[in-house]
């Protein structure tokens, strides 16, 4: 049986949230990931095994619409998703909907929840450090249609700073794209690399965290876990490579 994180984070009665650890996941190669290793049709079919145990496991009514990320900012309607055929690109949901999730899948990548106050949208945005640059968090908060003063945000877990080695190039996008208000806010989680020159460690939390702010969200909880250092819990893409399995995060109004 899958075992889970229950994040931490104040929300309104009739919605849940969990996240998944690598923790009691079926055992193999294949068996035990969420994501799609290869394209064979035994993988293929052992996932979506993996993924229907899961929503069994929950308690789910029907299958959320499970993204192919691509760490831009497209953002889906649950409801409207879950009409059209596989695969769906994107790197955020919505959804209004009792019973029907909002899934994000992670491994390093920081997974964003979010709900209203009134408990009546949720939703959850897949934001490494390019789906940041480019705004996921912002046309996430925009699809949700609510004042963002309403909304809560939970960080799950992604790598922690210390294990999190960028090049110039990812400070400098950074700094491009961000509010001059927040300049000295977002100089600040870049730390300078001693052992390699022109390379940084990176704190997506707090740059995740900037953001929210900037776009009004103030109530923002969670962001004390490192995928990369808690191998027992978690996956971690630089810690394991390709082969690496995923999390999956979820949040969804009851019925």
């Amino acid at each position: 049986m899958y075992q889970y994180l229950i994040p931490d984070w104040p929300l309104p009665r009739g919605v849940r949230s969990v996240i998944t650890t690598c923790q009691g996941q079926p055992h193999g190669a294949q068996g035990k990931l969420l994501n799609f290793l290869d394209d064979s049709d035994a993988c293929r079919q052992q996932v979506w095994r993996n993924r229907g145990d899961l929503l069994v496991q929950l308690g789910l009514d029907q299958p959320p619409p499970w993204l192919v990320q691509e760490h831009g900012i497209s953002v889906h309607d649950a409801a409207e998703a879950i009409k059209q055929p596989p695969p769906l690109n994107g790197d955020a949901c919505v959804s209004r909907v009792p019973g029907l999730a909002c899934v994000i899948q992670t491994a390093d990548c920081l997974p964003v929840l979010l709900c209203n106050d009134a408990g009546s949208v949720v939703a959850a945005a897949h934001a490494g450090w390019r789906g940041l640059v480019a705004g996921v968090l912002a046309a996430t908060v925009a699809a949700m249609d609510v004042e963002a003063a309403t909304i809560s945000a939970y960080l799950g877990p992604a790598i922690s700073q210390q294990h999190f080695e960028v090049g110039a190039e990812v400070r400098a996008a950074f700094l491009a794209k961000g509010e001059s208000a927040d300049q000295v806010l977002t100089e600040a989680c870049f730390i300078h690399s001693k052992a390699r020159p022109g390379h940084f460690y990176a704190d997506l939390y707090q740059l995740a965290r900037i953001q929210l702010r900037r776009l009004g969200v103030r109530r923002i909880y969670g962001g004390g876990f490192c995928t990369y250092g808690d191998g027992e819990r978690f996956y971690s893409y630089r810690r394991e490579g390709q082969r690496t399995g995923r999390m999956a995060s979820l949040i969804w109004i009851e019925n």
